[in-house]
């Protein structure tokens, strides 16, 4: 089964269906000379990995700068065996390892190595198979690339079984890109550096926990450049990708830098500046920060000052979760075109539907509820309910049977086939509550007084110890966006994720301790919807000094 697995990915037609995104070269050239995969290096007696080689685009560029090195030093044997041990590149899919295979022939014909030598050469250096289950010697002094971004639901079930068996980081809902990295890591030798260029969520978010612990604690977080809104690939991407240059040395200070410009000269000179072995100058594009890896914590990569205040508030206050609040996400249907509906129109019984508040029913900042309503096919407290008692609603459901067959939850539970995929809590509609849109490029948080039920596309909170007004004021303040962007992952557009695992992570007072002064400051605030006055009250509530509040980027006068 696995075999068949592997023949299947291997013979996709589908870019999107084996992750292949392919990367500028002057993005690869930047990330060849970040891993010290230069020229000046003995290159030949050096061993380079490439883990995912596609159409080429790091292996040809690190094939010329191999051939130049080798060149320009003395030759005591033949070509094949000064080289042929110098590179190793995998490469799952059938026509791309062939095209690649003659690229790489035809580069070393035109160097001037005859053809059965080139052809020797490229056999030992690449390998046909799947990179997370292919045997490979020996260890490397470089590894770089981009590997591939493909979900766990487009991988066969055998396979995606067999790289759990492998490898510990694939865990929770972890892309394929992550146990790339950590083979990668497994192979790499003393001293050595892996460079890639992939999506950075597995540095914040939850799945990727393992592989951060593996990270902190046994290699070096050297260089992070992170890639926002800069056209690093030859198509867009939806998540932001960033660069890391992960060494098997004694851990440091990480070297970081932002949004650099897409032109060689500028990538060349940020190289150099990265990768200088003196102290770091006054450079503006990069900072310095110390004990960026944790354990299994999230990689904080914000300026040193804003690090500063994120550990302070960590370390004084507890977490939203800790002072009564709860944090939850609406209702998922898996086929929302069955399940919703204009709620006056929706004709099953009065109690099987609900009032349904979506992202749009709150665009302005307050709740116009636009009429939707949500069915409902669960028992208070308890299961599903019987369709024969409710013949309204099995009318209505039997008519949509076949969209709603049509989900995986159904096909694995027929007997339940009616259900939604989330569990529906009616008295959740009736609670006064906070809604969040789950991506937004502003803090976007909106009072619902206890009359909708959210839609999955909101995370909400209630408390019963906070009251909610005050509490949406600290939501809407730069404190919330500076826990929101140093814990969640960017999105195009420079867009937030404001999912639940990020918002628990906002630390806050016990409401115990909140003046009375300062209750009627943050609530006079939320409702007004007076941003200003939002920080003024939630700066007074965390007792932010002067510099703290510069590392907001403002005073909150």
């Amino acid at each position: 089964m696995v075999v068949a697995a592997i023949e299947k990915l291997s013979s996709a037609a589908g870019t999107d269906s084996r992750g292949a995104i392919f990367t500028r070269v002057e993005v690869v050239d930047f990330i060849l000379d970040l891993a010290g995969y230069t020229e000046d290096q003995l290159l030949h007696e050096k061993r380079l990995l490439e883990p995912s080689f596609g159409g080429g685009d790091f292996l040809l560029p690190a094939i010329d700068r191999l051939l130049a090195a080798w060149k320009s030093s003395q030759h005591v044997t033949s070509v094949v065996e000064e080289l042929g041990d110098a590179i190793r590149a995998v490469e799952l899919h059938h026509k791309t390892f062939s095209s690649t295979r003659a690229a790489v022939i035809e580069k070393l014909r035109l160097e001037s190595i005859d053809v059965q030598c080139a052809a020797t050469l490229a056999d030992r250096w690449l390998v046909h198979g799947d990179f997370l289950l292919s045997p490979l010697d020996g260890h490397f002094d470089f590894i770089v690339g981009n590997p591939p971004y493909v979900r766990q639901e487009l991988i066969p079930a055998a396979l995606l079984a067999e790289y759990r068996n492998r490898y510990q980081t694939m865990y929770d809902r972890a892309d394929i890109y992550i146990p790339f990295i950590e083979r990668s890591l497994s192979v790499l030798g003393k001293g050595g550096s892996l460079g890639f260029i992939c999506a950075d969520r597995w540095m914040k978010n939850r799945y990727g926990g393992p592989l951060r612990s593996l990270v902190a604690n046994q290699f070096h977080l050297k260089i992070y450049v992170d890639m926002v809104d800069t056209p690093a690939f030859l198509s867009d991407v939806i998540a932001y990708p960033a660069i890391t240059i992960i060494s098997r040395e004694t851990p440091g200070a990480t070297r970081i830098a932002h949004r650099p410009a897409i032109d060689r000269d500028t990538l060349a000179n940020l190289a150099d500046a990265l990768c200088a072995s003196n102290q770091l100058n006054e450079v503006d594009s990069i900072s310095e920060l110390a004990q960026v890896t944790n354990g299994a914590e999230p990689w904080l990569l914000e300026s040193s000052d804003q690090m500063a205040l994120i550990r302070r508030l960590e370390k004084q206050f507890p977490s939203l979760e800790e002072v009564g609040c709860k944090v939850g996400i609406g209702v998922a249907t898996g086929a929302d075109k069955a399940y919703i509906g204009d709620f006056d129109t929706l004709d099953v019984e009065p109690d099987r539907k609900l009032p349904l508040v979506t992202t749009k029913d709150i665009l302005s900042g307050e709740v116009q509820w636009r009429g939707q309503g949500v069915i409902n096919p669960f028992v208070e407290g308890g299961g599903l309910v019987e369709l024969r008692s409710y013949p309204r609603l099995r009318r209505y459901l039997e008519a949509r049977r076949d969209v709603i067959m049509d989900r995986h939850c159904a096909r694995k539970s027929p007997d339940n086939w009616y259900r939604t995929i989330d569990r529906i809590t009616p008295a959740l509609a009736s609670r006064p509550k906070l809604l969040i849109p789950d991506i937004k490029g502003e803090a976007h948080v909106v009072y619902e007084g206890g009359a909708l039920y959210p839609h999955h596309n909101l995370y909400y909170v209630t408390s019963d110890e906070w009251e909610l007004r005050a509490l949406q004021a600290v939501l809407l303040s730069d404190v919330t966006r500076l826990f929101m962007s140093t814990y969640s992952t960017r999105m195009r557009g420079g867009y937030l994720r404001f999912q639940a695992q990020y918002l628990r992570r906002i630390r806050i007072p016990q409401w115990a301790n909140v003046s009375i002064m300062l209750r009627k400051a943050l609530a006079e605030a939320a409702i007004m919807r007076d941003f200003p006055a939002c920080n003024r009250a939630v700066f007074k509530l965390f007792e932010l000094g002067n510099n703290e509040r510069s590392a907001l980027g403002g005073n909150g006068e």
